[in-house]
Protein backbone atom coordinates (compact mmCIF):
# COMPACT_ATOMS: atom_id res chain seq x y z
CA UNK A 1 0.00 0.00 0.00
CA UNK A 2 1.40 3.49 -1.07
CA UNK A 3 2.08 6.19 2.11
CA UNK A 4 -0.58 8.18 2.75
CA UNK A 5 2.04 10.95 4.18
CA UNK A 6 3.76 11.65 0.91
CA UNK A 7 4.81 9.98 -2.33
CA UNK A 8 8.38 8.75 -1.97
CA UNK A 9 8.38 8.47 -5.83
CA UNK A 10 7.64 12.54 -5.97
CA UNK A 11 10.58 12.56 -3.55
CA UNK A 12 12.57 10.89 -5.59
CA UNK A 13 11.97 13.05 -9.05
CA UNK A 14 12.14 16.34 -7.12
CA UNK A 15 15.28 15.24 -5.76
CA UNK A 16 17.23 13.53 -8.26
CA UNK A 17 15.28 14.18 -11.75
CA UNK A 18 15.03 18.00 -11.06
CA UNK A 19 17.48 19.07 -8.29
CA UNK A 20 20.33 16.89 -8.99
CA UNK A 21 21.18 16.47 -5.70
CA UNK A 22 23.53 13.78 -6.12
CA UNK A 23 25.43 16.70 -7.73
CA UNK A 24 26.16 18.26 -4.51
CA UNK A 25 28.65 14.97 -3.63
CA UNK A 26 31.33 16.24 -6.01
CA UNK A 27 31.92 18.61 -3.31
CA UNK A 28 33.77 18.75 -0.49
CA UNK A 29 31.72 18.92 2.29
CA UNK A 30 29.20 15.98 1.03
CA UNK A 31 32.14 13.81 -0.38
CA UNK A 32 31.45 11.42 1.49
CA UNK A 33 27.84 10.90 0.22
CA UNK A 34 26.20 9.50 -2.49
CA UNK A 35 22.58 8.46 -3.78
CA UNK A 36 22.74 5.23 -1.56
CA UNK A 37 23.15 6.82 1.49
CA UNK A 38 20.64 9.78 0.55
CA UNK A 39 18.02 6.80 -0.07
CA UNK A 40 19.31 5.01 3.21
CA UNK A 41 18.06 7.93 5.33
CA UNK A 42 15.55 9.18 3.25
CA UNK A 43 14.27 5.59 3.71
CA UNK A 44 15.10 5.66 8.22
CA UNK A 45 13.34 8.55 7.70
CA UNK A 46 9.84 7.54 6.24
CA UNK A 47 9.82 4.18 8.45
CA UNK A 48 10.28 6.35 12.06
CA UNK A 49 8.00 8.84 10.43
CA UNK A 50 5.59 6.13 10.21
CA UNK A 51 5.99 3.99 13.07
CA UNK A 52 6.97 6.56 15.86
CA UNK A 53 5.19 9.93 14.79
CA UNK A 54 1.92 9.23 12.80
CA UNK A 55 0.73 6.51 14.95
CA UNK A 56 0.62 9.04 18.17
CA UNK A 57 -1.00 12.52 16.15
CA UNK A 58 -4.21 12.16 16.68
CA UNK A 59 -4.12 10.95 20.10
CA UNK A 60 -1.59 14.07 21.17
CA UNK A 61 -4.58 16.16 19.99
CA UNK A 62 -7.23 15.09 21.85
CA UNK A 63 -4.43 14.89 25.03
CA UNK A 64 -3.31 18.66 24.87
CA UNK A 65 -0.42 19.54 27.23
CA UNK A 66 -1.52 20.31 30.71
CA UNK A 67 0.52 21.72 34.02
CA UNK A 68 0.13 19.90 37.48
CA UNK A 69 0.08 20.57 40.77
CA UNK A 70 4.04 21.59 40.59
CA UNK A 71 3.87 23.34 37.50
CA UNK A 72 5.25 20.84 35.13
CA UNK A 73 4.55 20.60 31.83
CA UNK A 74 2.40 17.02 30.86
CA UNK A 75 2.33 15.41 27.94
CA UNK A 76 1.72 11.80 26.47
CA UNK A 77 4.24 9.26 26.97
CA UNK A 78 4.37 8.43 22.92
CA UNK A 79 5.74 11.76 22.47
CA UNK A 80 9.04 11.39 24.58
CA UNK A 81 9.11 7.97 22.89
CA UNK A 82 8.90 8.99 19.26
CA UNK A 83 11.87 12.10 20.28
CA UNK A 84 14.04 9.30 21.59
CA UNK A 85 13.82 7.52 18.61
CA UNK A 86 14.63 10.35 16.12
CA UNK A 87 17.48 10.80 18.38
CA UNK A 88 18.90 8.02 18.76
CA UNK A 89 18.64 7.65 15.05
CA UNK A 90 21.04 10.75 14.31
CA UNK A 91 18.51 13.18 12.30
CA UNK A 92 18.73 16.19 15.36
CA UNK A 93 22.46 16.27 13.56
CA UNK A 94 21.63 15.43 10.19
CA UNK A 95 22.64 18.75 8.54
CA UNK A 96 25.74 19.68 10.97
CA UNK A 97 29.64 18.56 11.02
CA UNK A 98 31.32 15.88 11.68
CA UNK A 99 33.08 17.28 14.54
CA UNK A 100 29.68 17.95 16.44
CA UNK A 101 28.47 14.43 15.59
CA UNK A 102 26.45 15.57 12.81
CA UNK A 103 26.41 13.79 9.14
CA UNK A 104 27.27 16.35 7.31
CA UNK A 105 23.71 15.80 4.86
CA UNK A 106 23.18 18.63 2.27
CA UNK A 107 20.53 20.85 3.77
CA UNK A 108 18.09 19.93 0.63
CA UNK A 109 17.87 16.27 1.73
CA UNK A 110 17.71 16.99 4.82
CA UNK A 111 14.84 18.80 4.78
CA UNK A 112 12.79 15.89 2.55
CA UNK A 113 13.97 13.82 5.26
CA UNK A 114 12.53 15.42 8.03
CA UNK A 115 8.62 16.42 5.46
CA UNK A 116 8.30 12.69 6.36
CA UNK A 117 7.62 13.96 10.15
CA UNK A 118 5.83 17.06 9.26
CA UNK A 119 3.24 14.91 7.18
CA UNK A 120 3.42 12.10 10.01
CA UNK A 121 2.83 14.26 13.12
CA UNK A 122 3.28 18.04 13.21
CA UNK A 123 2.92 18.25 16.82
CA UNK A 124 5.71 16.36 17.82
CA UNK A 125 8.09 17.13 15.37
CA UNK A 126 7.99 20.40 16.14
CA UNK A 127 10.62 20.04 18.91
CA UNK A 128 13.43 18.56 17.06
CA UNK A 129 12.81 21.21 14.75
CA UNK A 130 13.31 24.23 16.93
CA UNK A 131 16.01 22.50 18.00
CA UNK A 132 18.21 22.14 14.82
CA UNK A 133 17.03 25.85 14.11
CA UNK A 134 18.14 26.96 17.48
CA UNK A 135 21.60 25.00 16.87
CA UNK A 136 21.97 26.27 13.60
CA UNK A 137 21.84 29.50 14.96
CA UNK A 138 24.19 29.41 17.39
CA UNK A 139 26.82 27.38 14.96
CA UNK A 140 26.40 30.55 12.67
CA UNK A 141 26.80 33.19 15.30
CA UNK A 142 27.96 31.98 18.61
CA UNK A 143 31.47 31.32 20.19
CA UNK A 144 33.28 28.26 19.63
CA UNK A 145 32.65 27.78 23.50
CA UNK A 146 29.04 28.71 23.43
CA UNK A 147 29.11 25.66 20.38
CA UNK A 148 30.75 23.03 22.37
CA UNK A 149 28.38 24.03 25.47
CA UNK A 150 25.10 24.34 24.09
CA UNK A 151 24.68 22.77 20.76
CA UNK A 152 27.11 19.44 20.86
CA UNK A 153 23.86 18.32 23.53
CA UNK A 154 21.44 19.63 21.28
CA UNK A 155 22.72 17.73 18.17
CA UNK A 156 23.02 14.57 21.05
CA UNK A 157 19.37 14.76 21.71
CA UNK A 158 19.86 15.61 25.44
CA UNK A 159 18.82 19.77 24.76
CA UNK A 160 16.27 21.23 22.99
CA UNK A 161 15.96 24.59 22.15
CA UNK A 162 13.35 27.22 21.76
CA UNK A 163 13.23 31.09 19.87
CA UNK A 164 11.63 33.67 22.17
CA UNK A 165 10.90 36.82 20.29
CA UNK A 166 7.00 38.11 20.90
CA UNK A 167 5.51 39.39 23.79
CA UNK A 168 2.02 39.84 24.90
CA UNK A 169 2.12 43.62 24.53
CA UNK A 170 4.23 42.93 21.73
CA UNK A 171 3.11 40.65 19.05
CA UNK A 172 5.02 40.93 15.86
CA UNK A 173 5.84 44.01 16.35
CA UNK A 174 9.48 43.49 17.69
CA UNK A 175 10.68 47.06 18.29
CA UNK A 176 8.15 47.52 21.17
CA UNK A 177 9.63 44.05 23.19
CA UNK A 178 10.68 45.32 26.98
CA UNK A 179 12.47 42.37 28.42
CA UNK A 180 15.62 43.62 29.68
CA UNK A 181 18.92 42.19 29.64
CA UNK A 182 21.36 44.38 32.56
CA UNK A 183 25.28 43.34 32.37
CA UNK A 184 26.99 41.82 35.21
CA UNK A 185 30.58 41.84 36.22
CA UNK A 186 31.25 38.26 35.30
CA UNK A 187 30.21 39.12 31.95
CA UNK A 188 26.96 37.46 31.69
CA UNK A 189 23.77 39.44 31.61
CA UNK A 190 20.80 39.34 34.33
CA UNK A 191 17.00 39.13 31.77
CA UNK A 192 13.61 40.23 33.56
CA UNK A 193 10.39 40.23 31.14
CA UNK A 194 7.62 38.03 29.44
CA UNK A 195 7.52 36.01 26.88
CA UNK A 196 4.24 34.80 24.48
CA UNK A 197 3.75 31.95 22.02
CA UNK A 198 6.60 29.97 23.00
CA UNK A 199 6.64 27.01 21.58
CA UNK A 200 8.10 24.04 23.20
CA UNK A 201 8.80 26.66 26.29
CA UNK A 202 8.78 24.17 28.90
CA UNK A 203 8.60 20.37 29.12
CA UNK A 204 10.22 17.12 30.41
CA UNK A 205 11.25 15.69 27.72
CA UNK A 206 14.90 16.68 27.37
CA UNK A 207 17.75 17.03 30.40
CA UNK A 208 17.12 20.76 29.29
CA UNK A 209 15.88 23.77 27.56
CA UNK A 210 17.75 26.29 25.57
CA UNK A 211 15.66 29.38 25.22
CA UNK A 212 17.45 31.91 22.41
CA UNK A 213 15.87 35.19 23.92
CA UNK A 214 15.78 38.76 22.12
CA UNK A 215 16.14 41.68 24.90
CA UNK A 216 17.61 45.24 25.30
CA UNK A 217 20.60 46.18 27.09
CA UNK A 218 19.54 49.61 29.05
CA UNK A 219 21.41 52.54 27.06
CA UNK A 220 21.26 50.59 23.71
CA UNK A 221 19.42 52.42 20.60
CA UNK A 222 15.33 52.26 20.05
CA UNK A 223 13.42 50.05 18.49
CA UNK A 224 14.73 47.28 16.88
CA UNK A 225 18.18 48.46 16.19
CA UNK A 226 18.77 48.20 20.08
CA UNK A 227 18.16 44.57 20.58
CA UNK A 228 20.22 41.67 21.22
CA UNK A 229 20.06 37.88 21.77
CA UNK A 230 20.95 35.94 24.76
CA UNK A 231 21.00 32.25 25.32
CA UNK A 232 19.36 31.42 28.53
CA UNK A 233 18.90 28.07 29.77
CA UNK A 234 16.44 26.28 31.42
CA UNK A 235 19.06 24.95 33.56
CA UNK A 236 22.64 26.25 34.18
CA UNK A 237 25.53 23.98 33.73
CA UNK A 238 28.53 23.96 35.79
CA UNK A 239 32.43 24.62 34.41
CA UNK A 240 32.50 20.80 33.35
CA UNK A 241 28.86 20.96 30.94
CA UNK A 242 27.28 19.18 33.74
CA UNK A 243 23.34 20.42 35.03
CA UNK A 244 23.99 22.62 37.68
CA UNK A 245 21.23 24.99 39.42
CA UNK A 246 17.60 25.84 38.13
CA UNK A 247 17.91 28.99 36.16
CA UNK A 248 15.11 31.75 36.61
CA UNK A 249 12.79 30.77 33.71
CA UNK A 250 9.56 30.44 35.04
CA UNK A 251 6.27 28.93 33.38
CA UNK A 252 3.26 31.32 33.43
CA UNK A 253 1.12 29.58 31.91
CA UNK A 254 -0.14 27.23 28.62
CA UNK A 255 -2.11 28.55 25.31
CA UNK A 256 -4.74 26.18 23.97
CA UNK A 257 -4.29 26.59 20.01
CA UNK A 258 -6.73 25.06 17.43
CA UNK A 259 -4.29 23.09 15.94
CA UNK A 260 -0.29 22.17 16.74
CA UNK A 261 -1.64 20.70 19.95
CA UNK A 262 0.70 18.07 20.59
CA UNK A 263 3.13 21.23 20.58
CA UNK A 264 3.12 22.77 24.27
CA UNK A 265 3.16 26.48 23.90
CA UNK A 266 3.84 28.83 26.32
CA UNK A 267 4.06 32.27 28.64
CA UNK A 268 7.24 32.25 30.35
CA UNK A 269 8.89 34.65 33.02
CA UNK A 270 12.31 35.64 32.63
CA UNK A 271 13.54 37.04 36.11
CA UNK A 272 10.58 36.60 38.38
CA UNK A 273 12.18 35.34 41.44
CA UNK A 274 10.75 31.59 41.20
CA UNK A 275 14.83 30.76 41.45
CA UNK A 276 17.69 33.24 41.80
CA UNK A 277 20.69 31.34 40.87
CA UNK A 278 23.81 32.96 42.76
CA UNK A 279 20.96 34.68 45.32
CA UNK A 280 20.84 37.56 42.59
CA UNK A 281 17.35 38.54 40.44
CA UNK A 282 16.91 38.04 37.10
CA UNK A 283 17.49 34.80 34.50
CA UNK A 284 21.30 34.22 33.48
CA UNK A 285 21.86 34.87 29.92
CA UNK A 286 25.27 34.74 27.75
CA UNK A 287 25.27 37.43 24.63
CA UNK A 288 25.44 35.79 21.38
CA UNK A 289 27.67 37.89 19.07
CA UNK A 290 28.08 41.16 19.50
CA UNK A 291 25.23 43.77 21.46
CA UNK A 292 22.09 45.48 19.53
CA UNK A 293 22.74 43.15 17.15
CA UNK A 294 20.45 40.55 18.14
CA UNK A 295 17.72 40.64 15.39
CA UNK A 296 19.86 40.03 12.38
CA UNK A 297 21.54 37.12 14.27
CA UNK A 298 17.37 36.01 15.05
CA UNK A 299 16.55 35.97 11.41
CA UNK A 300 19.82 33.17 11.02
CA UNK A 301 16.60 31.26 12.52
CA UNK A 302 13.45 33.38 11.69
CA UNK A 303 14.28 32.29 7.79
CA UNK A 304 15.27 28.99 9.02
CA UNK A 305 11.91 28.42 10.74
CA UNK A 306 9.36 30.26 7.92
CA UNK A 307 11.15 27.86 4.69
CA UNK A 308 10.39 25.38 7.49
CA UNK A 309 6.91 26.60 7.91
CA UNK A 310 6.14 26.35 4.23
CA UNK A 311 7.68 22.94 4.36
CA UNK A 312 5.02 21.70 7.14
CA UNK A 313 2.10 23.16 5.24
CA UNK A 314 3.24 21.49 2.32
CA UNK A 315 3.57 18.03 4.40
CA UNK A 316 -0.16 18.65 5.50
CA UNK A 317 -1.27 19.70 2.58
CA UNK A 318 0.01 16.51 0.78
CA UNK A 319 -0.95 14.24 3.60
CA UNK A 320 -4.56 15.32 3.06
CA UNK A 321 -4.27 15.38 -0.46
CA UNK A 322 -3.31 11.66 -0.43
CA UNK A 323 -6.09 10.61 2.24
CA UNK A 324 -9.17 12.47 0.11
CA UNK A 325 -7.40 10.90 -2.98
CA UNK A 326 -7.19 7.30 -1.11
CA UNK A 327 -11.19 7.75 0.26
CA UNK A 328 -12.04 8.83 -3.36
CA UNK A 329 -11.01 5.67 -4.82
CA UNK A 330 -12.98 3.56 -2.16
CA UNK A 331 -16.31 5.21 -1.43
CA UNK A 332 -19.17 4.11 -3.65
CA UNK A 333 -21.73 7.06 -4.26
CA UNK A 334 -23.83 8.46 -7.03
CA UNK A 335 -23.82 7.67 -10.84
CA UNK A 336 -21.79 9.17 -13.87
CA UNK A 337 -24.06 11.64 -15.35
CA UNK A 338 -25.30 10.15 -18.53
CA UNK A 339 -26.44 7.15 -16.32
CA UNK A 340 -29.83 6.51 -16.97
CA UNK A 341 -30.08 3.65 -14.75
CA UNK A 342 -31.43 3.92 -11.32
CA UNK A 343 -30.26 0.37 -10.43
CA UNK A 344 -27.18 0.42 -11.58
CA UNK A 345 -24.07 0.12 -8.76
CA UNK A 346 -22.86 4.07 -7.54
CA UNK A 347 -19.34 4.43 -8.69
CA UNK A 348 -16.50 5.34 -6.67
CA UNK A 349 -16.18 9.27 -5.81
CA UNK A 350 -12.86 9.76 -8.41
CA UNK A 351 -15.42 8.79 -11.33
CA UNK A 352 -16.85 12.37 -10.80
CA UNK A 353 -15.57 15.69 -12.79
CA UNK A 354 -16.02 17.55 -9.93
CA UNK A 355 -14.74 15.23 -7.49
CA UNK A 356 -11.26 14.69 -10.05
CA UNK A 357 -11.32 19.05 -10.17
CA UNK A 358 -10.91 19.18 -6.19
CA UNK A 359 -7.90 16.48 -6.83
CA UNK A 360 -6.22 17.98 -9.04
CA UNK A 361 -6.28 21.64 -7.65
CA UNK A 362 -4.82 20.06 -4.64
CA UNK A 363 -2.39 17.98 -6.48
CA UNK A 364 -0.91 21.13 -7.83
CA UNK A 365 -0.90 23.09 -4.68
CA UNK A 366 1.07 20.55 -2.58
CA UNK A 367 3.62 19.22 -5.35
CA UNK A 368 4.18 22.36 -6.15
CA UNK A 369 4.29 23.72 -2.54
CA UNK A 370 6.93 20.72 -1.69
CA UNK A 371 8.76 21.71 -4.98
CA UNK A 372 9.38 25.14 -3.76
CA UNK A 373 10.49 24.54 -0.30
CA UNK A 374 13.02 22.10 -1.56
CA UNK A 375 14.71 24.32 -4.44
CA UNK A 376 14.34 26.84 -1.19
CA UNK A 377 16.45 24.22 0.60
CA UNK A 378 18.31 23.56 -2.32
CA UNK A 379 20.07 27.23 -2.48
CA UNK A 380 20.94 27.15 0.57
CA UNK A 381 23.50 24.58 0.01
CA UNK A 382 24.34 26.82 -2.78
CA UNK A 383 24.71 29.75 -0.86
CA UNK A 384 26.76 27.90 1.60
CA UNK A 385 29.08 25.36 -0.85
CA UNK A 386 29.00 26.58 -4.57
CA UNK A 387 32.16 26.84 -5.59
CA UNK A 388 32.62 30.52 -6.33
CA UNK A 389 31.49 33.78 -4.89
CA UNK A 390 29.22 34.59 -7.72
CA UNK A 391 27.23 31.93 -7.95
CA UNK A 392 26.94 32.27 -3.76
CA UNK A 393 26.06 35.44 -3.89
CA UNK A 394 23.24 34.64 -6.53
CA UNK A 395 22.00 32.03 -4.55
CA UNK A 396 21.51 34.03 -1.62
CA UNK A 397 20.11 36.65 -3.42
CA UNK A 398 17.67 34.60 -4.72
CA UNK A 399 16.91 32.98 -1.28
CA UNK A 400 16.18 36.21 0.00
CA UNK A 401 13.54 37.02 -2.69
CA UNK A 402 11.81 34.02 -2.62
CA UNK A 403 11.48 33.12 1.16
CA UNK A 404 8.45 35.17 2.35
CA UNK A 405 6.86 33.43 -0.47
CA UNK A 406 7.73 30.28 0.53
CA UNK A 407 6.62 30.41 3.93
CA UNK A 408 3.39 32.35 2.99
CA UNK A 409 2.49 30.25 -0.57
CA UNK A 410 1.95 27.18 1.04
CA UNK A 411 0.32 28.66 4.18
CA UNK A 412 -2.45 30.00 1.75
CA UNK A 413 -2.83 26.82 -0.93
CA UNK A 414 -1.93 24.01 1.16
CA UNK A 415 -4.38 25.03 3.67
CA UNK A 416 -6.81 25.35 0.79
CA UNK A 417 -5.62 21.95 -0.28
CA UNK A 418 -6.68 20.89 3.15
CA UNK A 419 -9.77 21.92 2.57
CA UNK A 420 -11.00 20.45 -0.30
CA UNK A 421 -9.98 17.29 1.76
CA UNK A 422 -12.53 17.99 3.77
CA UNK A 423 -14.90 18.56 0.68
CA UNK A 424 -13.97 15.35 -0.65
CA UNK A 425 -15.01 13.76 2.28
CA UNK A 426 -18.22 14.79 2.51
CA UNK A 427 -19.74 14.91 5.60
CA UNK A 428 -17.13 12.44 7.30
CA UNK A 429 -14.63 15.21 6.25
CA UNK A 430 -16.19 17.42 9.22
CA UNK A 431 -15.95 14.52 11.78
CA UNK A 432 -13.00 13.63 14.10
CA UNK A 433 -13.41 9.54 12.78
CA UNK A 434 -11.61 10.75 9.64
CA UNK A 435 -7.84 12.80 9.56
CA UNK A 436 -8.51 15.26 7.17
CA UNK A 437 -10.19 17.71 9.80
CA UNK A 438 -7.05 17.56 12.10
CA UNK A 439 -5.21 18.26 9.31
CA UNK A 440 -6.38 21.59 8.43
CA UNK A 441 -6.78 22.62 11.69
CA UNK A 442 -3.04 22.27 11.98
CA UNK A 443 -2.05 24.13 8.88
CA UNK A 444 -4.80 26.92 9.51
CA UNK A 445 -1.63 27.74 11.98
CA UNK A 446 0.78 28.00 9.69
CA UNK A 447 -0.68 31.91 7.81
CA UNK A 448 0.33 33.32 11.71
CA UNK A 449 3.61 30.89 12.53
CA UNK A 450 6.54 33.15 11.72
CA UNK A 451 5.12 36.32 10.42
CA UNK A 452 1.45 36.66 9.19
CA UNK A 453 0.84 37.09 5.41
CA UNK A 454 0.84 40.94 5.86
CA UNK A 455 4.37 40.62 7.22
CA UNK A 456 5.82 38.77 4.73
CA UNK A 457 3.85 40.76 1.93
CA UNK A 458 5.80 44.03 3.55
CA UNK A 459 9.19 41.95 3.18
CA UNK A 460 8.49 40.94 -0.13
CA UNK A 461 7.35 44.43 -1.25
CA UNK A 462 9.16 46.64 1.05
CA UNK A 463 12.23 45.34 1.25
CA UNK A 464 13.25 42.41 -0.63
CA UNK A 465 12.02 42.88 -4.45
CA UNK A 466 13.86 46.64 -4.30
CA UNK A 467 17.30 45.75 -2.30
CA UNK A 468 20.35 47.06 -3.91
CA UNK A 469 18.40 48.31 -6.85
CA UNK A 470 15.92 45.52 -7.34
CA UNK A 471 18.67 42.91 -7.63
CA UNK A 472 17.01 39.82 -6.07
CA UNK A 473 13.99 40.93 -8.55
CA UNK A 474 16.46 40.84 -11.51
CA UNK A 475 18.06 37.61 -10.71
CA UNK A 476 14.47 36.04 -10.20
CA UNK A 477 13.82 37.02 -13.97
CA UNK A 478 17.06 35.22 -14.99
CA UNK A 479 16.27 32.06 -13.29
CA UNK A 480 12.67 32.48 -14.59
CA UNK A 481 14.07 33.11 -18.94
CA UNK A 482 16.69 30.20 -17.94
CA UNK A 483 13.43 27.61 -17.59
CA UNK A 484 11.56 29.62 -20.26
CA UNK A 485 14.51 28.74 -22.77
CA UNK A 486 14.59 25.07 -21.33
CA UNK A 487 11.22 24.45 -21.81
CA UNK A 488 9.72 21.58 -23.88
CA UNK A 489 7.75 22.29 -27.32
CA UNK A 490 4.61 20.78 -25.80
CA UNK A 491 5.47 23.40 -22.78
CA UNK A 492 5.66 27.07 -25.18
CA UNK A 493 2.04 27.51 -23.55
CA UNK A 494 3.03 27.75 -20.79
CA UNK A 495 6.59 29.49 -20.97
CA UNK A 496 4.68 32.09 -23.02
CA UNK A 497 2.75 32.65 -20.04
CA UNK A 498 4.72 32.85 -17.36
CA UNK A 499 6.90 35.36 -19.21
CA UNK A 500 4.23 37.29 -19.73
CA UNK A 501 2.96 37.13 -16.03
CA UNK A 502 6.63 38.10 -14.84
CA UNK A 503 7.17 40.85 -16.88
CA UNK A 504 3.93 42.24 -15.83
CA UNK A 505 5.04 41.53 -12.18
CA UNK A 506 8.47 43.81 -12.84
CA UNK A 507 6.12 46.75 -13.93
CA UNK A 508 3.95 46.54 -11.43
CA UNK A 509 6.75 46.52 -9.33
CA UNK A 510 8.66 49.43 -11.01
CA UNK A 511 5.00 51.00 -10.92
CA UNK A 512 3.94 50.73 -7.29
CA UNK A 513 7.49 52.68 -6.07
CA UNK A 514 7.36 55.19 -8.58
CA UNK A 515 5.31 57.52 -6.65
CA UNK A 516 7.41 57.63 -4.22
CA UNK A 517 4.28 57.23 -1.62
CA UNK A 518 5.36 53.95 0.34
CA UNK A 519 2.14 54.31 1.66
CA UNK A 520 0.28 53.34 -1.19
CA UNK A 521 2.90 51.29 -2.89
CA UNK A 522 2.73 48.81 0.50
CA UNK A 523 -1.16 49.47 0.78
CA UNK A 524 -1.99 46.22 -1.28
CA UNK A 525 1.71 44.33 -0.38
CA UNK A 526 -0.32 40.89 1.01
CA UNK A 527 -1.93 40.83 -2.54
CA UNK A 528 1.33 41.53 -4.35
CA UNK A 529 2.39 38.79 -2.74
CA UNK A 530 -0.17 36.12 -3.66
CA UNK A 531 0.12 37.42 -7.18
CA UNK A 532 4.15 37.11 -6.74
CA UNK A 533 3.55 33.95 -5.26
CA UNK A 534 1.66 32.31 -7.97
CA UNK A 535 3.94 33.58 -10.63
CA UNK A 536 6.94 31.52 -8.83
CA UNK A 537 4.65 28.14 -8.08
CA UNK A 538 4.10 28.48 -12.13
CA UNK A 539 7.68 29.00 -12.55
CA UNK A 540 8.37 25.91 -10.60
CA UNK A 541 5.69 23.87 -12.15
CA UNK A 542 7.48 24.63 -15.85
CA UNK A 543 11.22 23.41 -14.14
CA UNK A 544 9.49 20.23 -13.45
CA UNK A 545 8.05 19.94 -17.01
CA UNK A 546 11.48 20.21 -18.65
CA UNK A 547 12.22 17.36 -15.88
CA UNK A 548 9.72 15.82 -16.94
CA UNK A 549 9.89 16.07 -20.57
CA UNK A 550 9.61 13.30 -22.53
CA UNK A 551 9.21 10.64 -20.10
CA UNK A 552 6.38 8.51 -20.10
CA UNK A 553 4.39 6.79 -17.21
CA UNK A 554 1.34 7.58 -15.02
CA UNK A 555 3.29 9.42 -13.00
CA UNK A 556 4.95 11.73 -15.56
CA UNK A 557 1.73 12.34 -17.14
CA UNK A 558 -0.31 13.03 -13.46
CA UNK A 559 2.71 15.88 -13.64
CA UNK A 560 1.91 17.12 -16.66
CA UNK A 561 -1.97 17.52 -16.32
CA UNK A 562 -1.51 19.01 -12.79
CA UNK A 563 1.00 21.69 -14.23
CA UNK A 564 -2.01 22.48 -16.33
CA UNK A 565 -4.34 22.25 -14.13
CA UNK A 566 -2.28 25.20 -12.27
CA UNK A 567 -1.62 27.14 -15.92
CA UNK A 568 -4.87 27.22 -16.99
CA UNK A 569 -7.06 27.63 -13.56
CA UNK A 570 -4.69 29.20 -11.03
CA UNK A 571 -2.08 31.28 -12.93
CA UNK A 572 -4.68 33.44 -15.11
CA UNK A 573 -5.78 35.01 -11.27
CA UNK A 574 -2.84 37.08 -10.98
CA UNK A 575 -4.11 39.23 -13.75
CA UNK A 576 -7.46 40.94 -11.94
CA UNK A 577 -4.25 41.50 -8.75
CA UNK A 578 -1.82 43.09 -11.14
CA UNK A 579 -4.53 45.17 -12.29
CA UNK A 580 -5.45 45.97 -9.02
CA UNK A 581 -1.73 47.28 -7.79
CA UNK A 582 -1.01 48.69 -11.35
CA UNK A 583 -3.91 50.77 -10.37
CA UNK A 584 -2.40 52.41 -7.30
CA UNK A 585 -6.12 51.76 -5.46
CA UNK A 586 -6.78 53.71 -2.58
CA UNK A 587 -9.75 51.76 -0.96
CA UNK A 588 -8.21 50.06 2.52
CA UNK A 589 -5.62 52.49 2.97
CA UNK A 590 -8.35 55.99 2.74
CA UNK A 591 -10.83 53.42 4.96
CA UNK A 592 -11.34 55.39 8.58
CA UNK A 593 -11.49 53.26 11.45
CA UNK A 594 -14.27 54.97 12.31
CA UNK A 595 -16.32 53.72 9.34
CA UNK A 596 -16.11 49.89 10.31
Amino acid sequence: MSSLLLSRRDLEFLLYEWLDVTALTRRERYAEHSRETFDAVLELGERIADEHFAGHNKLADVNEPTMDGDGRVVLIPEVKAALDVFARAGLLAAEFDEALGGMQLPNVVSKAVLSWFQAANVGTSAYPFLTIANANLLVAHGSPEQVERWVRPMAEGRFFGTMCLSEPQAGSSLADITTRAEPQEDGTHRLTGTKMWISAGDHELSENIVHLVLAKIPGGPPGVKGISLFIVPKVLLDEDGGLGERNDVALVGLNHKMGYRGTVNTVLNFGEGVHTPGGSPGAVGYLVGEPHKGLIYMFHMMNEARIGVGLDASALGYTGYLHALDYAKVRLQGRPLAGKDPSAPPVPLIEHVDVRRMLLAQKSYVEGGLALGLYCSRLVDEERTAENEADRRRASLLLDVLTPIAKSWPSQWCLAANDLAIQVHGGYGYTREYNVEQFYRDNRLNPIHEGTHGVQGLDLLGRKVVAQGGEGLRVLGEAIAATVSRAPATAQAEAERLTAAFDRLAAVTARLWSTGDAEVALANASVYLEAAGHIVVAWIWLEQLVAAADREGDFYTGKRRAARYFFRYELPRTGPQLDLLDSLDRTTLDMDPAWF
